[in-house]
């Protein structure tokens, strides 16, 4: 999502058309390409202008020696935002990650669109909808998957401990004068029943899977407030909420070590806890 954001923004700064590059998706082990469930347009570049092209035969190698790529491939330097991106030319392949507003902000209300989920919700997920409309909402997220069974993850991403969680909704409290209605989203939903206890309401969101993970993307953008984790399902979850209102809460430490530098991957608005 952060890749489409910074080349969508990229395209519409030029005026010119946009294309995408999914054939990393094709053995990525994670997960499954996932862009499909929204409204963003997702055409793919043709083969011919994109780097490392698959096989080719021989007239395509021959047509590539007197016809080179005329794309130009721009490299993520460092994890920090670079401005430069801002005022990239046409014909610009990006690669990296870009996970900073920065990249796409003076177009959120484009990307906001592009991320609107195609489908009506299910009936389970429109319940959700209509409660989480009513109340003093609040989505929290916890991540584990392979933050946790992964020890090469863990290394880098370590988890956000219970006590951020407590003193993010006690913030929240504070802070708005309300007690929250807590909606938590979670890849382990029976670690978080059992060891997550606050003293306000608590709705476990179970109803959605890997193959419905929109769905909790879009009852996390419904909520009024937001309590993130170190993990980019939820930073989209938030961001998504364009409310002047709202209030995202996010973790003070982003990786377990200083680098890779997070300091452009949190919104300034947002509150570091």
């Amino acid at each position: 999502m952060f890749q489409y954001a910074a080349g969508r923004a990229l395209a519409l700064r030029r005026g010119v058309p946009f294309a995408i590059d999914s054939r990393a998706f094709a053995d990525y082990k994670t997960h499954a390409f996932g862009m499909q469930c929204f409204c963003a347009d997702q055409t793919e570049a043709p083969s011919r202008l994109l780097p490392n092209p698959p096989a080719e035969g021989r007239l395509q190698r021959l047509l590539r020696r007197f016809l080179p790529n005329p794309l130009r491939v721009y490299t993520e330097k460092t994890f920090t935002f670079d401005e430069a991106v801002l005022s990239l030319p046409d014909g610009i392949y990006l690669d990296g990650y870009w996970q900073s507003e920065k990249y796409f902000a003076d177009f959120a209300d484009d990307i906001r669109k592009d991320f609107a989920v195609k489908a009506a919700p299910s009936a389970p997920n429109q319940a959700w909808l209509e409660l989480i409309g009513r109340t003093h909402s609040v989505s929290l997220h916890i991540r584990r998957g392979d933050y946790v069974s992964n020890a090469a993850a863990a290394a880098v991403h370590g988890t956000c401990d219970l006590g951020y969680y407590e003193r993010a909704v006690a913030h929240l409290h504070q802070v708005t004068g309300q007690a929250p209605e807590l909606f938590v989203f979670s890849d382990d939903l029976d670690w978080v029943a059992i060891n997550l206890q606050l003293p306000y309401t608590m709705h476990l969101v179970r109803d959605n899977d890997a193959a419905t993970n929109f769905e909790d993307l879009r009852l996390m953008t419904a909520c009024r407030h937001h309590i993130v984790a170190n993990s980019s399902f939820s930073w989209w979850g938030a961001w998504l909420d364009g409310r002047s209102e709202s209030i995202t809460i996010a973790p003070a430490r982003w990786f377990v070590a200083d680098t890779p530098d997070a300091r452009d991957l949190v919104p300034q608005r947002w509150v570091r806890l």
